[in-house]
């Protein structure tokens, strides 16, 4: 009889656990198939990334690609220990990685802020271990930062967007925040899979609480 895994009872394999991965890295496509640009640094002078977790993220990176003053993104897969790892693999939930997108921005014209709002109102960033009916720790919520401003302006948006979240009635934020860490390119037909792919799969869109 099939059982319904319990969020609660999964967790991020530790280093010894994890699976050993492989030297080899993915080939990453030369330009970003929606706008042209590099997915890989270096990136222009200006810009800044940060890595973002919000479930399956295929329709993560839709979202993203789309705001002005965002110069490239990709899927990656972040968070855990494995090296290289391949989809198959994080799907296993023992990598320790979660689904994410490399967003690569100007802060001049795109702040954190906009970033997070995009975030948080775009998923349920309270489910554990998950998003919608996908399930396990390679879906989870995460925010991977590259500095003290970025951090301090995510623990901000996390503050006020929990806030707002209980003021509706809803419950605690299980979004992972931490420092970025290496990071690993996913598979070629993953990146900007929803514009290749039009009528693809997508469970995000928004989440019942404005980031008023």
């Amino acid at each position: 009889m099939f059982r319904r895994v319990n969020p609660a009872d999964l967790k991020v394999p530790t280093a010894q656990e994890a699976l050993p991965g492989r030297a080899e890295s993915v080939s990453v496509p030369a330009a970003h198939f929606v706008n042209g640009n590099s997915l890989v640094a270096p990136f222009p002078e200006g810009t800044e990334q940060i890595l973002l977790g919000m479930g399956c993220f295929w329709g993560v990176e839709r979202f993203f690609w789309q705001l002005d003053g965002v110069y490239t993104t990709a899927a990656i897969y972040a968070g855990g220990t494995t090296p290289n790892p391949t989809y198959e693999e994080t799907c296993t939930g023992m990598t320790g990685h979660t689904e994410a997108v490399l967003v690569v921005y100007f802060p001049d014209q795109v702040s954190v802020d906009d970033l997070m709002r995009v975030f948080w109102e775009n998923h349920d960033p309270t489910q554990l271990m998950g998003q919608g009916n996908d399930i396990g720790t390679q879906y989870r919520s995460a925010i991977y930062t590259y500095s003290d401003e970025q951090r301090e302006a995510v623990e901000a948006s996390l503050s006020r967007y929990q806030a707002l979240l209980t003021n509706g009635g809803f419950g605690a934020i299980t979004t992972e925040v931490a420092p970025a860490a290496q990071f690993y390119y996913a598979e070629e037909y993953h990146q900007q899979y929803l514009a290749k792919n039009p009528g693809g799969y997508c469970n995000h869109g928004f989440c019942q609480v404005g980031y008023a």
